[in-house]
């Protein structure tokens, strides 16, 4: 159009000219001329704007691979023409229209990889990660001279690493993880590589040691072999990597140096592995390190008080090893902006105090020093820890109080200090802590009543606070936790009636109130809209999972898992229970597990086939009565039951199946149960008890006569045996004088 408008001008200027009429002769070829190029430009142009046509050698190679595989999802339905931007997941080369990139990850693709793939020789990137392929890699993508980017990760694939990759020489970063089928050795010419930077081998079954040329491999700057079966002596790298993992393997010997990788290397992590000795301390010298995870290994020893890491570490986990000693006071810098976020020391051996420079890591928002050996108070100044949210201190020999500065860590989620010889009282300050999740202070010897302030801790699912000197009676205030999971108040010295509220938590999964002194009746208050909750509704029985907000290692939090190891039920076993069981308690369908044992509960046994999913049931020791025929056999997934030392009667045959549990109806005088070599005779029965029952009668009174007579007897030789004694008689009548 540019090109026109200048034509016509041009035209203006050359009639009003001198040499118009010579001009004019040429004015025709002219702006024939300037047509021409107009036309070429804006073709050119066009041609160039538009995006390439697929080649068709290639385009053919791609609609086999297609036909080959399961596309349920319809991902490849674009597959077709011949413009290359219409096609998902392919990029072409200008102009040749030759296929430089196929990246088709998570589309739910199946099938074997059909080597039609290994003619799209100009590839430079293939991604077909977290789909369902199977079967070998091709052996012919060693013709893929020109690729840069290979990730096969995330499927089924089986067999070895092909050694055609040789070829590869322009290989930057190949991904093969969680490829469990793929196995054998890691090839000695994968650090021939002169190029590749990345390697990541996780979560497969490659075997052997890793070989000499990785060592020396001047590219290499990431190196993943998590969670493979790699055996042999951990050797130093001579290159500086940036991340290494080889946690869960069978590696041995002693930790490195890492000399070479100490300006680069960010992320170490070696855990579940076989090392041992001691832990340098020239690992400090790792000044870009973020991340270091030595746990679940043989390490031992004093740590160094040398052994300082940079600011930048964010997460240090030891824990799982024999290190012994104390604690380290100062194992990492820290600033207002930089420092670590987890330490992780628990599951060792370490002794004394918990050093108060702890509370400088004012970044931290996991500190871990369970299992140990600790003692002395927690720090008075742990409240100065603002970003923390989990606590666990449990398993030590801690003493004194609770200390009223933590209610500063406001964005706690966990609190664990149980299995210690901690004091006091629990403070009502505590409810200043309003996110806190998980509260577990059992196995002390905590005293006092529960704060009705605790009520406004709303975001609890975990309470256990058994196994302390806590006393007094239930109130109504704790019904406001309402997303409670489980609640365990068992062996204490709880008193008074089980309040009417007993059951109103919609969420919950356990309540264990055993070995208190609860008395008069089990509630049925609210077990009619009751119901337990299961795996499926609410998470998995007896699992709490806490997520952690961190910038971490390029991952966006941590996760933090409390394990409670138990099951959907109810135990109110061990206290002062009178009356029947209420029916519908044993309406809860989601019940596994029911402990009553040990109270004055009287009735009958109710029928059991309303509790489908019931692992577990203990009715021993109290007063109840009636059959047990017809009622015990339905739970199919039934493994313990105890219904001994109760009042039961009548006979129990072998069909009734409950020979599986032996020892469930002893102490019950009235009842026969059948077996290979004994049958029940309903007379002999019935005789028997009618012998227990005169006997009764009879030896009743006879008993009080016997017991009134030789107390009486009792009584006159003992006054005689005192006044025939001359000491007695002296020390009566000097008492009077």
């Amino acid at each position: 159009m540019l090109c026109l408008v200048f034509i016509s001008h041009f035209k203006v200027a050359l009639l009003h000219s001198p040499f118009a009429e010579k001009a004019m002769v040429k004015t025709a070829d002219f702006t024939l001329f300037f047509f021409f190029v107009v036309v070429f430009s804006q073709s050119l142009l066009l041609a160039q704007s538009q995006p390439p046509g697929i080649d068709p050698q290639d385009k053919a190679s791609l609609l086999i691979f297609r036909v080959s595989i399961h596309d349920p999802n319809r991902s490849l339905s674009t597959w077709y023409g011949s413009s290359c931007s219409n096609w998902t997941g392919i990029a072409c080369q200008n102009p040749t229209g030759r296929v430089i990139s196929l990246t088709i990850p998570a589309a739910n693709l199946s099938g074997q990889i059909h080597p039609s793939l290994c003619k799209l020789t100009s590839l430079q990137i293939l991604d077909l990660s977290g789909n369902n392929f199977s079967g070998n890699i091709p052996t012919c993508f060693g013709a893929l001279r020109s690729l840069r980017t290979l990730n096969l990760s995330r499927n089924s694939l089986v067999g070895s690493i092909p050694g055609t990759f040789v070829n590869l020489k322009e290989l930057r970063e190949v991904v093969l993880s969680e490829n469990r089928g793929l196995r054998g050795s890691v090839p000695l010419w994968v650090g021939e590589l002169t190029n590749l930077e990345r390697i990541d081998l996780s979560f497969c079954s490659f075997l052997g040691e890793i070989p000499e040329t990785l060592l020396y491999s001047k590219s290499l700057k990431f190196l993943n072999l998590e969670s493979n079966n790699m055996t042999g002596t951990l050797r130093d790298f001579q290159q500086p990597l940036v991340v290494l993992n080889l946690a869960s393997n069978r590696f041995s010997g002693t930790l490195p140096c890492f000399y070479a990788s100490r300006p680069s290397l960010t992320v170490l992590n070696l855990a579940d592995n076989s090392l041992v000795g001691g832990l340098p301390s020239c690992l400090g010298s790792l000044s870009e390190l973020t991340h270091l995870n030595l746990s679940f290994n043989a390490l031992s020893y004093e740590i160094s008080p040398r052994l300082m890491f940079g600011e930048k570490l964010v997460m240090l986990d030891l824990s799982h090893n024999g290190f012994s000693g104390r604690l380290p006071s100062r194992i990492s810098e820290t600033t207002d902006k930089l420092g670590l976020i987890l330490l992780d020391l628990s599951y060792n051996r370490f002794s004394g105090e918990i050093p108060s420079r702890i509370t400088e890591l004012t970044r931290l928002q996991a500190l871990r020093l369970s299992h140990n050996l600790l003692t002395g108070n927690i720090p008075a100044r742990i409240g100065n820890l603002t970003y923390l949210q989990v606590i666990d201190l449990s398993h030590n020999a801690l003493t004194g109080p609770i200390p009223l500065n933590i209610v500063g860590c406001f964005q706690l989620l966990a609190l664990i200090i149980s299995n210690n010889n901690l004091s006091g009282e629990i403070q009502p300050e505590l409810d200043a802590l309003d996110s806190l999740k998980i509260l577990d202070i059992s196995s002390n010897r905590i005293s006092g009543e529960i704060p009705l302030t605790l009520a406004g801790l709303k975001s609890l699912e975990i309470v256990d606070i058994s196994s302390n000197n806590l006393s007094g009676s239930l109130n109504e205030a704790i019904t406001k936790w309402s997303n409670l999971k489980y609640l365990s108040l068992a062996r204490n010295k709880f008193s008074g009636t089980l309040p009417s509220w007993l059951f109103k938590f919609d969420k919950i999964q356990m309540m264990d109130y055993s070995s208190n002194r609860f008395s008069w009746f089990i509630p049925d208050d609210n077990l009619n809209s009751t119901r337990f909750q299961t795996a499926g509704s609410s998470g998995p029985p007896g699992r709490v999972e806490i997520k952690i907000s961190a910038n971490v290692v390029a991952k966006d939090e941590l996760t933090f898992s409390y394990n409670l190891l138990s099951m959907v039920g109810i135990d109110l076993s061990d206290n002062l229970l009178h009356g029947e069981i209420p029916e519908a308690l044993f309406r809860q369908k989601n019940i596994e597990y029911l402990n009553l044992s040990y109270n004055f509960l009287e009735g009958q046994l109710p029928r059991l086939e309303k509790l489908p999913r019931l692992k577990a049931l203990d009715l021993s020791h109290n007063s109840l009565s009636g059959q047990v025929t017809g009622n015990v056999s339905t739970p199919p997934g039934l493994t313990l039951l105890n219904l001994s030392h109760n009042c039961f009667s009548g006979i129990v045959t072998e069909k009734e199946g409950l020979g599986k549990f032996p020892g469930a109806l002893v102490g019950n005088p009235e009842l026969c149960v059948e077996s290979s070599g004994n049958k029940c005779d309903p007379a002999n029965i019935d005789a028997t008890g009618e012998e227990i029952y005169q006997n009764e009668l009879v030896e009743g009174p006879i008993s009080i006569w016997i017991f009134c007579l030789s107390a009486f007897i009792s009584f006159d030789f003992g006054v005689l045996g005192i006044f025939c004694s001359s000491r007695a008689r002296s020390y009566i009548l000097q008492t009077k004088g």
